[in-house]
């Protein structure tokens, strides 16, 4: 198989390996193939591509969207590292409110598959990062929701403390579960 999936501590979030073949001229792999990744579990459609280029220290989100716009991302580094994060949203799973970081590079060619339900964001760890990542939903201005970076609840240990934000960033709302602020257990995300 041109890939390998390896199941991380959070239920659905995976790391994606594809098989690299180098020789004289450079290297080839493939980054995605709906068959393979179908007989992993990960079924598609994919319907967006984003890429993002940011400078070091620059840190994005956490973002996601609302259902029934929700998506599912398959994250993959083409230029510089970042450290990724992801906080589990889906008010019935075990890991609730609960998340996860590990750093991707270009360096290596593991892609982070991310299912629908959960915030994503990432801070840039190189001189500049350029991220490219597959969507299963398009982008819905009214579906799009956030929790802030620093939120004392979920207490992620981001690389740099004092990173470069957006204002829109800097103002979303806290992750505070139960008292209506932000993503709560009561409410469908």
């Amino acid at each position: 198989m041109p890939f390998s999936f390896t199941d991380l501590e959070l239920p659905g979030v995976r790391l994606i390996t594809p098989q690299v073949f180098p020789d004289a001229r450079g290297s080839f792999r493939e980054t995605f193939k709906a068959s393979a990744f179908a007989a992993a579990g990960i079924r598609g459609p994919f319907l967006q591509d984003n890429l993002s280029v940011s400078r070091k220290g620059v840190l994005r989100g956490l973002h996601f969207q609302k259902p029934p716009h929700a998506q599912a991302k398959l994250i993959q580094v083409l230029e510089g590292a970042i450290f990724d994060a992801v906080v589990d949203l889906r008010p019935d799973s075990p890991a609730f409110g609960r998340w996860m970081g590990l750093r991707l590079g270009a360096d290596s060619p593991s892609l982070l598959y991310v299912p629908a339900g959960f915030a994503h964001g990432f801070q840039v760890c190189s001189d500049q990062a350029v991220v490219l990542y597959k969507t299963s939903a398009e982008f819905c201005p009214a579906a799009e929701a956030g929790i802030r970076w620093n939120d004392p609840t979920l207490a992620i240990a981001w690389p740099d403390p004092e990173p470069q934000v957006s204002a829109r960033d800097a103002a979303l709302p806290l992750f505070t579960p139960g008292t209506g602020s932000g993503p709560a257990p009561d409410r469908q995300i």
